[in-house]
């Protein structure tokens, strides 16, 4: 069947039918599916991490709080959000639904119409691309491929016969290009019988079923065609059901005829998807793994510093700040789970440096020195582009420089950055000296404002004397459980009381002011007041440097409504945070119907005159039932203040779908509030990243990965709701990589035009490299704009597909007694060669079972000599190599005689508490 690209099906699908495991509050489908997968694995990982440390994997229960916790070990003190454990799943199931509207009419992505070489080719190559993302660090990258490779394995069961033909494990081959597919019905073959009711138990023909033949239903969008005799996949929007033999296949939902075959086809594509993770987790290691799925101790450390020739003293207050974040935090759930540093000169910027070593970090920064920019302005917005792109998504990013940006032509693509990264950029902005430049007091301090308050961030001007006192803000949010209360905004200032309530879950919460000329008054819930000129009171304690007022308020007795009362006639910026468990997750989105309809991520500004959908996931203390959700508005920055309330509906597994009928003018952020119900108390929280609808639209799609030199082309679409026009075209990439596109596209009211840019990765390009393309389309007035973000992979194209070999040469176990309680004085000996043959030689072998010792001599030997000495306590030996590019070999021995199996390491009543976490997750 033909291939139509999925951005021109996007308006048929919409309105029109989409397939796979459809979505049920009852019953399985993908996304429950895919939780039950990842939730099993992840449990596992966990619990061999925790035995290689030496510690038992001990959750107080479900929640995604309480598994990262037992994740992290009892080693850490403190608190930990289970915010980017969670977001990392939505990232998978987001990608997996995309599947489905994206590649609508496309039959490998569902191994329709008997596609079985080509669905596996999309197996194998997001495989691939997922490991070299991986080895890359590229963990967004590799969860979005995982979203989509899952989709399509799990497809499989559902649509061909493979389950009828009475299996009931998962199709090896599908993730082996080295194992054939075998007993493929050919094209010409009829399949099924007649089905003129269109619900037939099983109305495959009893040959197929005899011979063993493999085949799957043919799938009709735009066309009844199909080859004579074959099977359909069924259901009313499968336009070849309705041709005989009429009826189909699929095991999508269960029906009074097909519950068996549905139920094993859930099964087996359950297993088959843990079999998929077992593969990736393997191959990427127990910790890259977890890191993949967001289980790290805190948010990203990520400096982004201005090196020119007058920055000596904020590189060593940088410096002196990196220092004590390391020193303070380590050994604690808020010890960052990475650092990455951006310098930035002129016209130099970068390279960014990541690194999960706390000691390269220090060494990085004390290599830092203030030379050059002897110009006026410096390359600031290029440095926190490469810091938005290249740190996950969430970050804290901190800007330190004393210049305007001479690349203010990238503010726009900044914004839509950190739009969709919902990262906050603070600026600490100072008074240059030494040598005559602009000052960062002239008016484009207001474009680091715009930024920092578009970010829910802050820009923070002080004198260089007083940065010191400034930079303890990078302390209190450098947290892994850091939530926003309030954040505002008033230009022009004036006075106005702000209340706000705080829960007993909260602490360590600490209030933000910016601007000039400013006095305020607190007071607390039972009345008790404290002024701008106390230092220390009875609340808290306020500490002014530059234009930043800091209070740290008192840690007892917080919980209630607040109220502070801010006068100035300047602009003002007002930020409450505090760290608690307490928090959402959320994404605005768009529906599309079908079978299997669902609600697609935007990646730009929802659409003008139109509601505003969100999907909005709350965490709490103990799962998702331990919150009440209140209100849920959206709420206007900067006054005057404007709040729209909404319509929810319970999406199950913690998820709400938020509707909201008329949308704010301007910025706009999400306000929650709800109710603990561990406390019994109310909580208030708030997204720090602004967003504002549009009367534009554009679409694009990241269908497939990019070759090194090799010229990627990507399709676009857009279309304006208001009047003709001429409008501006906009693309970069964060890797510089040459780029083509159209200057401008004419534009007809409620028309898409398409156009394409296209992207050429150098041939050096590493294989697992990723590059974010973020599209702009403006109006020629400037008055309405849209944008999209894409990250696409950077694959070099394998033709290794065969796993290392592993063979055993001997094994001396005959001192071991065959009475194992009296096992402990006596050892075991195993040895065994491995090999990659013509392949790209082993890059790692570990011990998967086993509590011995394992040596192995040079991996870059053709012949591996791998030698395995155990207490006889210890009777399995299990080892794995992994080739270059994640290929995985086996070697397994026991020494067991008894007729039972040995006892296992992990309390089963636990592994099936944690499997059952998976429905609340």
């Amino acid at each position: 069947m033909t291939y139509i690209p999925g951005i021109f099906l996007l308006t048929l699908v919409l309105s029109g039918p989409t397939w796979a495991f459809l979505t049920r509050s009852n019953g399985p489908d993908h996304i429950s599916i895919s939780r039950m997968a990842l939730i099993q694995k992840v449990t596992e990982t966990c619990q061999a991490v925790a035995a290689a440390s030496g510690h038992e994997f001990k959750t107080t229960g479900s929640s995604p709080v309480e598994l990262v916790q037992a994740c992290l070990g009892p080693t850490a003190t403190g608190d930990v959000s289970g915010a980017k454990f969670k977001s990392a799943l939505q990232e998978i199931y987001t990608q997996n639904g995309l599947v489905d509207r994206d590649f609508v009419n496309s039959a490998p992505h569902h191994f329709n119409s008997e596609a079985f070489a080509e669905g596996r080719g999309l197996i194998i190559e997001g495989l691939v691309a997922i490991n070299a993302n991986i080895r890359k660090e590229n963990f967004q990258a590799a969860r979005e491929t995982l979203g989509r490779v899952l989709h399509t394995l799990q497809d499989f069961y559902s649509h061909s016969n493979w389950v009828e033909l009475g299996n009931t494990e998962p199709y090896i081959n599908l993730m082996r290009l080295d194992l054939p597919l075998e007993n493929l019905t050919d094209v010409s073959t009829a399949t099924c019988k007649d089905c003129a009711s269109g619900h037939c138990p099983n109305p495959i023909l009893p040959n197929i079923l005899k011979e063993k033949k493999l085949t799957s239903g043919y799938m009709g969008i735009l066309s009844a065609d199909k080859p004579k005799g074959k099977c359909s996949h069924g259901g009313a929007g499968d336009l070849t059901s309705s041709a005989e033999p009429r009826g189909g296949i699929s095991k999508d939902e269960p029906n009074s005829d097909n519950v068996d075959f549905h139920n094993a086809a859930v099964k087996a594509a359950t297993a088959a998807s843990l079999q998929l993770l077992e593969d990736i987790r393997v191959a990427a290691g127990d910790n890259n793994f977890l890191r993949m799925m967001g289980i790290a101790r805190s948010s990203v450390v990520c400096f982004v510093i201005d090196t020119t020739g007058s920055m000596s003293q904020d590189i060593q207050e940088a410096r002196t700040m990196v220092y004590k974040i390391i020193d303070s935090k380590k050994g604690t759930q808020d010890e960052p789970s990475e650092y990455i540093l951006v310098p930035f000169n002129d016209p130099e910027y970068g390279p960014m440096i990541r690194t999960r070593d706390p000691e390269k970090m220090k060494s990085e920064i004390n290599k830092l020195t203030a030379s050059g920019g002897g110009d006026i302005p410096e390359m600031c917005l290029s440095g926190l582009l490469l810091a938005l792109t290249g740190a996950p998504d969430s970050s804290d990013i901190y800007v330190f420089t004393d210049a305007v940006a001479k690349d203010l032509y990238l503010k726009d693509t900044i914004k839509a950055l950190i739009s969709s990264t919902k990262s906050t950029v603070s600026f600490f902005l100072t008074d240059p000296y030494r040598r005559r430049r602009r000052s960062v007091n002239d008016d484009s301090l207001g474009d680091y404002r715009d930024l920092a308050l578009a970010s829910g961030g802050q820009a923070i001007h002080v004198s260089k004397s007083q940065l010191p006192q400034a930079t303890d803000i990078i302390l209190d949010t450098s947290t892994s459980a850091l939530v926003t209360v309030l954040q505002r905004e008033r230009n022009p200032g004036k006075q106005e009381t702000f209340p706000f309530m705080l829960d007993e879950s909260i602490k360590h919460i600490t209030i933000y002011i910016t601007g000039q000329s400013i006095t305020f008054t607190l007071t607390n819930p039972a009345g008790v007041m404290q002024n701008h000129n106390e230092p220390s009171g009875k609340l808290g304690s306020i500490n002014p440097v530059g234009n930043l007022w800091r209070i740290r308020l008192n840690d007892d007795n917080i919980k209630g409504t607040w109220k502070i009362n801010i006068i100035s006639n300047q602009p003002y910026t007002l930020k409450i945070t505090g760290q608690s468990t307490i928090t959402f997750i959320y994404d605005f989105v768009e529906r599309f119907g079908g079978p299997h309809p669902g609600y697609a991520v935007l990646s730009g500004h929802p659409q003008a005159g139109q509601p505003a959908i969100l999907m909005l996931s709350v965490i709490g203390r103990k799962g998702s039932s331990s919150v009440t959700v209140g209100d849920v508005s959206l709420v206007t920055v900067s006054g005057p203040e404007t709040v729209r309330n909404s319509t929810t509906t319970d999406m199950g597994n913690g998820d709400i779908l938020v509707t909201v009928d008329a949308v704010p003018e301007g910025e706009f952020v999400v306000s929650l509030k709800g109710t603990d119900n561990v406390s019994g108390s109310s909580f208030q929280r708030q997204s720090t990243t602004q967003m504002s609808v549009s009367k534009v639209n554009i679409k694009a799609v990241a269908d497939s990965s990019m070759q090194p030199g090799k010229t990627f082309n990507l399709p676009f679409s857009v279309m304006t709701q208001v009047s003709d026009g001429l409008y501006s075209i906009s693309a970069r990439n964060d890797k510089n990589f040459p780029m083509s596109k159209p200057p401008s596209l004419n534009l007809t009211t409620g028309q898409y035009a398409n156009s394409s840019v296209t992207i050429t990765p150098p041939a050096n390009t590493p294989s697992g490299s990723d590059v974010t393309v973020t599209l702009d389309a403006k109006s020629s007035s400037g008055a309405d704009s849209n944008y999209i973000v894409l990250r696409f992979s950077v694959v070099t194209k394998t033709t290794d597909f065969v796993r290392p070999v592993c063979e055993v040469v001997n094994v001396q176990a005959d001192d071991c007694p065959h009475d194992v309680s009296k096992c402990k004085p006596f050892q075991w000996k195993f040895a065994a060669t491995l090999s990659d043959g013509d392949g790209t030689g082993v890059a790692n072998v570990s011990l998967r079972q086993g509590s011995g010792n394992l040596t192995t001599s040079l991996l870059s030997d053709p012949i591996i000599k791998a030698n395995y000495t155990a207490s006889c306590c210890s009777q399995i030996v299990e080892l794995e190599a992994v080739d270059k590019f994640g290929n995985v070999g086996k070697c397994y021995h026991s020494i067991v005689r008894s007729a039972g199996p040995p006892t296992l390491p992990a309390s089963l009543l636990l592994w099936l508490c944690l499997l059952m976490s998976a429905l609340t997750v």
